[in-house]
């Protein structure tokens, strides 16, 4: 017998030592107790602090317990980070059943993983997962193609329709990780039924919301709740609350029935209220349909009554409320097969609902897409020892604090100069302090970008909430070995129209390409081009600072370069004298 036991103890050695070797060569992270609060997708971050829940706790006391109890399950929350693992596990516990007969686990209670790499591209990550009283999904052999070998941008969408008491991240030890704060930007806010919360997406990222939030690449909140999305005033109340770029109204689903003789005194009161806190577009959504409806009258007329009380709403209000969009049920163009159930959407449905929304909101938001050669988009090009996103957020916090009156627009020529927000590396901080000692300047310089990046920060936000006096743009070099100089010209053209529209009380300067070693002769005739297709405009004056840098031979100055691309401490004297005749 005891030698028995003794065997048995043995064998459960065996199977435990080698899990506990894994174990410690992971190194955990926690977004619940990292200072920088990682949770994102909530608009009241702070105040709801480590708890992985949707509304303010205050909410618990004016919201209908249903609502309450369904904003505490995670539907739209996820957290970034950057790493460099080669491979990445997580692990969780959540508060409520793993399934429904209608949605899968992996949609319920899974998680998913994206990953963005250097040049703004994002890519979806296969794990392995086991669901269990701890849930667990391990992303291994993970490849990065960056030029930096750094590693990359990810999100973790957590789960739609269950609460997460506790999670971890784990990758392997002396693995680089860093958790991305949550973005300062204004978001999307998506107020909605079952369908918004993300009923029947087989996992999270399959969500129509998050689609969204992937395709905008920006904040969305989602606040949609099963069955509970019925315009109640206390819930207007807390959505005036949110400074947001855009408010969705996604509720007619559950306003269907003897619930539909409540959507015009309901909706009226709701739109009054949110405009007397906010001015941002508000898009008012029909029923998505039932897709059995062909089959079955009642079923049709019930949801085509809920968009013909939704339509008299909008036509009643759209004067009073101003700004007030529409979404229509043939808009949404949901197929025959879009649902699991003839009510909640599959991922055919969800994919085609983001479909409908990406252009609607995007032309609201971002009008100047539609003409745009160039597709913004994020970067993370050069290493972990400069953090593009943490600079974006560096930025708009510095603008609203501060209003700026000069902003300084460019590459890394401009982000090694000096200036606010703070960068350790300043080749001549104390030229840049005397040439604006008299303004308030903002350098908007971020290393490695090209002008598909800087589009991208300023339609983020980065020209907002101020009136500059001046802008200045360098801008362009980083594109000299992906693009034509005709395509470069076009998108510092296009680059202005954008800050044209974000300042128009500004006086705007585009400062022609800077030398370049090995590039001189191909500057001439690129910025030659630049001048002429600025030639009639009044606004814009093109300025040529590259003489002082150049010897007889039309070379670069070496001794003013350190690379033969960034200045040193006098090249930028130089520049400076060249600049500070046209700061006001």
């Amino acid at each position: 017998m005891v030698k028995k036991l003794f065997k048995l103890v043995g064998m459960v050695i065996l199977i435990f030592v080698p899990f506990y070797g894994i174990s410690a060569q992971t190194s955990w992270y926690n977004p619940a107790t990292d200072s920088l609060l990682p949770i994102q997708g909530r608009y009241w971050n702070k105040e709801i602090g480590s708890a992985y829940q949707r509304l303010p706790q205050r909410a618990k006391e004016t919201v209908r317990l249903p609502l309450w109890n369904l904003s505490l399950q995670t539907a739209g929350l996820y957290v970034k980070f950057y790493t460099d693992a080669p491979s990445v596990e997580v692990k969780y516990t959540v508060t409520g059943g793993l399934s429904m007969p209608h949605m899968p686990s992996t949609g319920v209670s899974g998680v998913d993983l994206y990953t963005t790499d250097s040049e703004g591209r994002q890519f979806w990550c296969q794990g392995n997962y086991q669901f269990g009283d701890t849930v667990r999904y391990h992303y291994t052999n993970l490849t990065y193609r960056n030029n930096h070998g750094k590693g990359s941008e990810f999100t973790l969408f957590l789960p739609l329709y269950n609460g997460v008491k506790s999670l971890q991240i784990g990758v392997l030890q002396g693995s680089r990780f860093e958790f991305l704060r949550p973005s300062s930007e204004k978001p999307v806010v998506v107020y909605g039924t079952s369908i918004a919360q993300g009923a029947c997406a087989s996992r999270p990222g399959m969500a129509w919301t998050n689609i969204l939030q992937r395709r905008l690449d920006m904040p969305i909140i989602n606040l949609g709740f099963s069955g509970n999305g019925k315009l109640d005033e206390t819930f207007f109340e807390l959505l005036s609350e949110i400074d947001a770029a855009l408010f969705v109204i996604d509720c007619m689903p559950n306003m269907a029935g003897d619930q539909t003789a409540f959507i015009a005194p309901r909706m009226k009161k709701g739109l009054r209220l949110l405009r007397t806190k906010s001015k941002a577009p508000i898009l008012l959504v029909e029923h998505d349909g039932y897709m059995g409806h062909f089959t079955n009258d009642k079923r049709g007329n019930d949801f085509k009554r809920t968009n013909v009380e939704l339509r008299k709403v909008y036509e009643e209000m759209k004067e009073e409320t101003g700004n007030l969009h529409y979404l229509t049920f043939e808009e949404l163009g949901l197929s025959m097969d879009s649902q699991v159930d003839g009510v909640h959407a599959s991922d055919l449905g969800m994919q085609q609902y983001a479909d409908a929304y990406y252009p609607r909101i995007s032309s609201l938001l971002f009008p100047e897409l539609a003409s745009l050669k160039f597709k913004p988009c994020r970067q993370h090009r050069d290493s972990f020892t400069y953090n593009w996103a943490k600079r974006h957020e560096d930025v708009l916090t510095h603008n609203a604090a501060h209003q700026p009156e000069i902003v300084m627009i460019g590459n890394s020529i401009t982000h090694f100069w000096g200036g606010e927000p703070y960068e350790k590396r300043r080749e001549a901080d104390d030229v840049w302090q005397k040439m604006f000692k008299k303004r308030r300047a903002v350098n908007l310089g971020y290393g490695w970008d090209r002008i598909e990046n800087i589009e991208w920060r300023i339609l983020h936000g980065e020209l907002d909430g101020f009136d500059a006096r001046q802008v200045f743009m360098m801008i362009g070099t980083n594109n000299l070995d992906f693009n034509t100089d005709e395509e470069i010209v076009d998108g510092i053209r296009e680059v202005v129209s954008i800050v044209k529209k974000k300042q128009p009380k500004a006086k705007l300067y585009v400062v022609k390409i800077l030398p370049r070693r090995g590039r001189e002769v191909r500057l001439v005739r690129l910025n030659s081009l630049l001048e002429k297709s600025f030639v009639g405009d009044t606004v814009v004056k093109v300025l040529d600072v590259s003489a002082p840098l150049l010897d007889k031979n039309g070379k670069v100055n070496e001794k003013l370069f350190i690379d033969g691309l960034h200045p040193n401490h006098k090249g930028y004297e130089l520049l400076a004298k060249q600049l500070k005749d046209y700061i006001e």
